[in-house]
């Protein structure tokens, strides 16, 4: 195998390890790509877990790495972070920049099957081609892509839960701030699956993290962690915690924790004033 063309684009130093910003042409996506990984410094003497952020929607792999003051305590406990971006770009398919919901920075971490849209391969991208790239390039050699975990905001806490829960061997453990956690039952969801996945609302299922716990029947169980803000103004609407918490309970999942924090809303000062909370659940299951 060919080893992949990645060039970098950015690298800046902090709490002694490298934010490194790297750029490739997507073979999922059809499009050239970017994303960052923060490699603590860990790194320089061996191999590091690592653990995948996703993004929400109108972000790209800088809005995690800028805002949410991960880099210390993934710094302390010896984690890599992987942000990659939220869909494909520069495409020019018409319609993909008219709505901040839908298209570009809108990937919602699924494989469109409807034919406008057969680029937006954001689950393929993160699940298959990035680990993929990650194992082959020079870029990932102080990289322990086996000892993985997983987690997002907003869309991207949607993705972490579905990625995870599809591939509960892969991913020791998920968690999400404000995820879209019924998305076929939630605006935002029903618009980009109609789009992307067509009427079958069967297919559609696959990418709900409540059904898909509802439906659970896997002997490996992720611990799952959750945290959503009271003030949060799509709460009830759009992020439908509840509906997650009820699917576990009555699937008998067990290992999922859903904390509501009282008075914050959606945005990044939410996340890190819990960054560390997360980093530490992660990096628990990857040291040990």
């Amino acid at each position: 195998m060919a080893t992949p063309e990645v060039s970098e684009v950015a690298v800046n130093k902090q709490f002694g390890g490298f934010n490194r910003r790297y750029k490739h042409k997507s073979s999922s996506l059809g499009c050239e790509m970017t994303f960052t990984i923060y490699y603590p410094p860990a790194a320089a003497g061996g191999k590091v877990p690592v653990l995948y952020f996703l993004s929400g929607l109108t972000c790209n792999d800088e809005n995690f790495i800028t805002k949410a003051g991960a880099q210390r305590q993934a710094a302390a406990r010896g984690v890599a972070l992987i942000a990659p971006d939220t869909s494909p770009r520069g495409l020019g398919v018409e319609g993909e920049s008219e709505s901040w919901d839908f298209g570009v920075g809108a990937g919602f971490y699924v494989n469109a099957t409807q034919p406008k849209w057969k680029n937006w391969r954001m689950y393929e991208y993160v699940t298959e081609e990035l680990p993929a790239l990650l194992r082959a390039a020079p870029l990932g050699s102080s990289l322990d892509l086996d000892r993985a975990s997983v987690f997002g905001h907003s869309m991207g806490g949607h993705g972490a839960l579905v990625v995870g829960l599809r591939n509960p061997t892969r991913f020791r453990t998920i968690s999400a701030f404000s995820p879209i956690s019924n998305p076929i039952n939630a605006p935002w969801g029903v618009k980009a699956f109609t789009g992307y996945l067509g009427e079958d609302k069967a297919a559609w299922k696959e990418y709900d993290a409540s059904e898909l716990l509802r439906g659970f029947n896997g002997d490996v169980k992720p611990a799952i962690l959750v945290d959503t803000g009271s003030a949060d103004k799509f709460l009830t609407e759009q992020l439908k915690p509840d509906s997650l918490e009820a699917a576990a309970k009555e699937s008998g999942y067990g290992n999922v924790t859903v904390r509501m924090q009282d008075g914050y809303d959606h945005s990044y000062f939410f996340i890190s004033s819990f960054i560390d909370d997360h980093i530490n659940f992660h990096a628990d299951a990857l040291t040990k």
